[in-house]
């Protein structure tokens, strides 16, 4: 049964500052789609925004997932209905190990009713499942018994990433910059790694600036966001483009976007040297 992950005239502020101005889209499972754009444009507030960090203020519009209000459930519920957030900085959680870890995490996406520490999946189970997407990821099996993300690695955090992703099988997988910080031989490896995972029953958001994570993963749809909003929508060839030619030609065809695009710019460096002159005479009172 296709699963559908709909987003509707969507405004998201940080604090006293909108980012989203009314994004719409639409992701079934089964497709992947690559989401593209300038820095601050607004990629990974959306991404956050969709996965409930509280940070980011949902001041108009809808997202539904089934039908069902993803706005109105909490981070954790969202985790459980199948929505999964890969960080473009991973999280380093010493003393907690990453079998542990993902354990426990399997054991919530499989039975979201269970209370800690109860109903976690057999341990023989979770083993043989977790060896063997470490297998087929190329994971050196001593990695299931480091501290997550402790010591890790750029290309190490994004593979532990992809490892979650294989074990809990979301239907809605959304990818923040995975490609970020890392060489072209980790980008190829988490690439490959993402490819043998998407299918039928997942729906993937690749956020990047760049096309090789989409290599191995070619797009159903590609869309291009410009300040806080998607301004065109197209397939494969519409992020060979931007490869090709960055976002000057984006820009021509949208003119006004473009000029609001440097107005919010303005504004934010504007408030930018406003908070730095503030702590500066603070500090000097002091």
């Amino acid at each position: 049964m296709t699963s559908v992950l709909s987003i509707t005239d969507l405004h998201v502020s940080v604090g006293e500052t909108p980012i989203l101005q009314g994004v719409t889209l639409e992701i079934s499972t089964g497709e992947i789609h690559a989401l593209m754009g300038p820095n601050g444009s607004g990629k990974s507030t959306l991404a956050y925004a969709l996965a409930g960090h509280p940070l980011y203020q949902i001041t108009g519009g809808q997202a539904t997932i089934d039908g069902d209000d993803l706005l109105e459930m909490d981070a954790n519920q969202r985790a459980r209905r199948g929505v999964f957030l890969a960080f473009q900085y991973p999280v380093t959680i010493p003393g907690v190990k990453v079998a542990d870890f993902l354990r426990h995490a399997v054991s919530n996406v499989r039975n979201p009713e269970r209370k800690d520490g109860e109903g976690l999946i057999p341990m023989r189970e979770f083993r043989t499942l977790l060896r063997e997407q470490m297998d087929e990821l190329g994971l050196d099996p001593e990695f299931a018994r480091r501290y997550l993300n402790d010591g890790f690695s750029g290309g190490e955090k994004k593979r532990m990433e992809i490892l979650q992703l294989a074990l809990l099988k979301p239907r809605f997988a959304l990818l923040d910059e995975t490609d970020s910080g890392l060489d072209s031989d980790a980008v190829k490896v988490v690439s490959e790694g993402l490819a043998k995972l998407t299918g039928p029953d997942t729906g993937v958001l690749i956020i990047t600036h760049h096309e090789r994570l989409l290599e191995f993963n070619q797009p159903h749809y590609t869309h291009v966001m410009l300040a806080g909003r998607i301004v065109e929508t197209g397939d494969a060839s519409l992020a060979n483009d931007l490869h090709a030619n960055g976002y000057a030609t984006v820009r021509e065809r949208h003119p006004d976007v473009a000029a609001l695009e440097s107005t919010l710019q303005d504004e934010q460096q504007t408030d930018t040297a406003t908070d730095t002159a503030t702590d500066t005479a603070v500090a000097t009172e002091s």
